[in-house]
């Protein structure tokens, strides 16, 4: 007898590039410009206050409220005031995470073997995500043509009768792009529910015509608005995400009654971090100012490494941690020849979708600088996508390397 559902089956091996990071760490430093943990990356970590906070005497008496403690739900509430969103605190469902929060609502909107609509290119969490609720994620194209959109008529054209909700994430994940006011007029048009990632939401890197801050407002249809504390107040390591939900008053009520079955089941969310999110909320903007000066910063450094001549094209971004950089049309390197034997050729003559691995691998194993590939984002075409997150003075360096390792590839 089998002991295992096939759903809980992954591939367990190890790529190419993430060996190579082996070795190269067990060689010296490398500089990672793949960062995305704020609390290790030399920026202000939790406060004075909000240590007082985690450690207030309510946390001794435990009250299983299965959308969370009142307060707690009432400054997630306000919080959205700053976003141009009024949203009430009965609207709002504490989680443990934002990944927690798509797991029930993919529970609460999808029958197994149904589908769910999600960008591409994303972060790939969506397809585990999907996998353990037995929901078939569907990618839809987000194109690219100076700046991201949704490519709308395709998504219509994937909307089948067994379409439960479309995924937005909004700034994605690496494109950086933010929903557009028409783009989500014409998703609220096909009736179908919307569950909007808004995690980066607060961290805007330049004026964006139209742009969607929250779908918290929203009131027609059914929509759900994520978000949390890892990246609201870069506080990862305390798990407090939460949903609002919003729409028509009677989907989000029906909604909201189901949606307090499933979290009275897990009652997820410790006691703690609900005490102290108030004051972490309160708090957040300083954080937030940090990272955006961050952010801010490193992307300037990395127009400085292109400059006007580079090979490497800079791909705008409206917001969030990341950033795309596109690859010139590059021989094929060494560390791919060596690997497969290969003598010589041009990479794009036979293996497009593998250019960005091995410009990744060769600059690794050549300069110690470790990027993600785009096609780890199902990103079109060559792309490696870079952490702004990363303290400066690496992301200098590493942007540097990232520069001369593309001019020589084309000396």
């Amino acid at each position: 007898m089998r002991p295992f559902s096939a759903r809980s089956t992954h591939d367990l091996t190890e790529n190419e590039l993430t060996r190579a990071l082996a070795r190269a760490r067990a060689r010296g430093p490398v500089l990672d410009l793949t960062a995305s943990n704020p609390t290790t990356v030399g920026l202000p970590c939790l406060s004075e206050r909000g240590r007082a906070a985690l450690a207030a005497p309510s946390v001794a008496t435990y009250e299983p409220l299965p959308f969370g403690l009142p307060d707690a739900r009432a400054a997630i509430a306000a919080s959205y005031a700053s976003l141009g969103a009024q949203v009430t605190p009965a609207r709002v469902v504490c989680t443990a995470s934002t990944s927690e929060a798509y797991s029930w609502l993919f529970g609460l909107l999808a029958d197994p073997g149904d589908e769910v609509l999600v960008p591409q290119p994303s972060y790939p969490l969506f397809a585990y995500l999907a996998r353990h609720q037995s929901v078939v994620p569907v990618p839809y194209p987000l194109r690219y043509d100076g700046a991201w959109h949704i490519d709308l008529p395709e998504l219509r054209a994937r909307v089948g009768p067994r379409t439960r909700a479309v995924v937005l994430v909004s700034p994605n994940n690496p494109t950086g792009s933010y929903t557009k006011r028409h783009e989500l007029e014409a998703l609220l048009d096909l009736d179908v529910p919307l569950v909007s990632d808004e995690v980066f939401a607060r961290y805007p890197l330049l004026e964006a015509r139209g742009r969607v801050d929250t779908v918290a407002g929203v009131q027609r249809g059914l929509v759900f608005a994520l978000s949390g504390l890892s990246k609201e107040a870069a506080l990862p390591q305390l798990k407090l995400g939460w949903l609002v939900a919003a729409g028509a008053p009677d989907r989000v009520d029906e909604a909201l009654a189901r949606l307090e079955i499933t979290a009275d089941t897990f009652l997820s969310v410790g006691a703690p971090v609900q005490a102290a999110a108030p004051t972490l909320l309160e708090e957040a903007g300083a954080a937030r100012g940090a990272i955006l000066d961050r952010l801010r910063e490193n992307l300037a450094a990395l127009d400085v490494a292109l400059g006007s001549t580079s090979p490497l094209t800079r791909l705008r971004v409206e917001g969030g941690w990341y950033v795309t950089v596109r690859l010139p049309r590059v021989p094929r390197g060494e560390a791919a020849r060596s690997r497969e034997g290969e003598v010589s050729g041009p990479h794009l003559g036979h293996e497009p979708e593998r250019l960005d691995e091995d410009f990744a691998l060769e600059l690794l194993e050549r300069d110690g600088v470790y990027v993600h590939p785009g096609s780890f984002f199902e990103l079109d075409g060559a792309h490696v996508v870079l952490s702004l997150l990363t303290e400066p003075a690496q992301f200098r360096a590493g942007t540097l390397a990232l520069r001369q390792r593309a001019d020589a590839a084309l000396a």
